[in-house]
């Protein structure tokens, strides 16, 4: 049997059927894990409203506006009780938690006071900063109920009102910042 000599039409060929067959392979798992994806982070979405506002009886996740803040957007989201505002829950964020980028859902009611504060995302460090979820710490209670025109909402180091996490100021702040931003966002949608 005589050897094939390999040539470069040959390998241009074999590898275009391999390139082709990976992609087609890669685009049908997107396809396939597209939607579970969207259903799962609309899930978390709409836990996290329900954590920071009254109990309601629309669908806030369909009710909601985006205002561009900041270089990016801060999206609110309309709480009704049969058809009459109760809340706002607003989904903010910061780009200085000390790893980087984390989101929070804040509920503000009518009168522009914090309800609740609920953490969406982060990365910051297991046993420090994540001590600003709920289930790993009480460091939003200090947020319910106050309103952030008398309640100044930065940490005790910066002649804020609010106290820092031990360990974790960076964090800390950054949390404090995303509710600000928040606070700031509920205000402008309020003057629209």
């Amino acid at each position: 049997m005589a050897k094939k000599e390999s040539n470069f039409t040959s390998m241009l060929t074999t590898l275009s059927i391999v390139a082709l067959m990976a992609a087609g392979l890669l685009g049908s798992v997107y396809a396939l894990t597209k939607e579970p994806i969207r259903l799962a982070e609309l899930r978390k979405k709409n836990e996290a409203i329900e954590a920071v506002v009254p109990e309601f009886n629309n669908t806030p996740s369909e009710d909601f506006k985006k205002l561009g803040i900041d270089g990016d957007s801060v999206t609110l989201y309309s709480v009704k009780v049969d058809g009459k505002e109760i809340a706002t829950a607003v989904e903010t964020f910061t780009n200085n938690g000390f790893s980087g980028e984390f989101k929070l859902m804040v509920g503000f009611d009518t009168t522009g006071a914090i309800i609740d504060v609920a953490v969406v995302s982060h990365a910051e460090t297991p046993g420090l900063g994540d001590k600003m979820e709920q289930a790993k710490s009480d460091f939003h209670v200090q947020f319910m109920g106050k309103h952030p025109d008398e309640f100044r909402l930065r940490v005790a180091k910066d002649r804020g009102d609010v106290d820092a996490i031990t360990a974790s100021t960076i964090s800390s702040r950054a949390y404090c910042e995303a509710v600000q931003r928040a606070y700031d966002a509920y205000m402008e949608s309020k003057k629209n």
